[in-house]
């Protein structure tokens, strides 16, 4: 691994540790000629399936414009970016070992909103609108109103004095 500052070739692991899902390796490295310590992420690079848009016309699959699409429906929600980083290991992977080499864009989203509903209904509801192309305030509400009969309220519990 060359040294981002000063560009040597030789730079030693100091620490390596599994993050994520462990599907990535967090490694902090220390250049060997000038010293400065900084950090790299490896993943494995496994081929993901070509995508099938809607008009038919296909192309590599970009996982960046995929994180895009969900950082923005997390925007301002409650979860760190180790759990974000999870739920985005775990799409890649149902991607992944789907066993397919073309997917259609729209199991894409599918697989998107699922994961997503599994963590935060709030993005859920933002990812689904775009995604659905929600046109009016009624669609939202029955998306809200089929969460609610998905998920039972959870059962209050009252503290009783002796």
């Amino acid at each position: 691994m060359h040294c981002p500052f000063c560009q040597a070739e030789d730079t030693k692991v100091i620490d390596s540790r599994l993050v994520a899902d462990g599907s990535q390796t967090r490694r902090r490295r220390e250049c060997e000629v000038c010293h400065s310590r900084f950090t790299t992420f490896e993943t494995a690079d496994l081929a993901l399936p070509r995508v099938v848009k809607n008009d038919g016309e296909r192309q590599p699959f970009n996982g960046s414009k995929l994180k895009r699409g969900m950082l923005r429906a997390l925007e301002k929600r409650p979860l760190s970016s180790e759990e974000i980083d999870t739920v985005f290991g775990k799409i890649l992977n149902e991607i992944r070992t789907s066993g397919l080499r073309e997917i259609p864009s729209l199991k894409i989203g599918e697989i998107m909103m699922n994961a997503l509903k599994e963590v935060d209904t709030v993005a859920y509801v933002r990812f689904a609108s775009v995604y659905r192309d929600f046109q009016d305030i009624k669609d939202f509400s029955t998306e809200i109103n089929s969460l609610s009969k998905e998920k039972p309220k959870k059962e209050s519990k009252k503290k009783t004095k002796k």
